[in-house]
């Protein structure tokens, strides 16, 4: 697996922002779509093209398109579709699929609720969208599924990284083609099992406590 972590100064200071527990749910999704496209910016930099005649107002000459198949991006529920227009607004010709995962608050484990994506991802560029590795156990198995459908280029894009979340991934995606990028890998997890300093839970902060 590799590790990524994005030092920028516009990075740094839209997640300070985001940590602050004084900053109201719109501000936060806006900042957070904002810090998305940052960090697709470096995600993609490996994105798949291939050239392609193009007519200028002066001549003819060569570009660059992106590749078929088109990259995926899947963002996991809920937490992750506030990262999805961020992603699309950078690739806005890939296709989107959705993937609903459930952390136990007691056992940490997640599950798989709900599902839409190709059957058959063999040869596709896959982008997870999930703002919070964490212990690790939610991004593995979603992962594992997309990997168990063929999908053989996955990038994680993550707000926040613990280190515990990193050691768990390491582990257990050990030789799969996997690249993490961040903001940040803070300090550890709690007993609760959020990040310190962290920002809290990133859906709350997105979307209210409703439910």
């Amino acid at each position: 697996m590799r590790l990524q972590i994005v030092d920028h100064p516009l990075v740094a200071h839209k997640l300070s922002t985001l940590r602050d527990a004084r900053t109201d749910s719109p501000t936060f999704r806006r900042l957070a779509d904002e810090l998305v496209t940052l960090l697709a910016y470096e995600a993609t930099r490996d994105v798949r093209v291939e050239e392609v005649g193009i007519t200028t107002p002066v001549t003819e000459t060569t570009g660059v398109q992106l590749s078929r198949p088109r990259p995926l991006v899947v963002p996991i529920i809920r937490a992750g579709l506030g990262m999805l227009e961020g992603m699309v607004r950078l690739l806005p010709t890939a296709e989107v699929g959705f993937l609903g995962m459930i952390r136990d608050e007691h056992t940490l484990q997640a599950s798989t609720y709900a599902n839409r994506m190709p059957d058959d991802l063999s040869g596709r560029q896959v982008y997870v969208l999930d703002p919070m590795l964490a212990t690790g156990g939610t991004l593995v198995a979603a992962i594992k599924e997309l990997i168990r459908r063929g999908a053989d280029d996955v990038t994680a894009l993550c707000l926040l990284a613990a280190p515990e979340g990193v050691e768990v991934m390491e582990r257990d995606l050990a030789g799969t083609p996997v690249t993490v990028v961040t903001a940040s890998v803070d300090e550890r997890l709690n007993e609760q099992g959020f990040i310190v300093p962290g920002l809290g839970d990133a859906g709350d902060r997105m979307y209210g406590t409703a439910g």
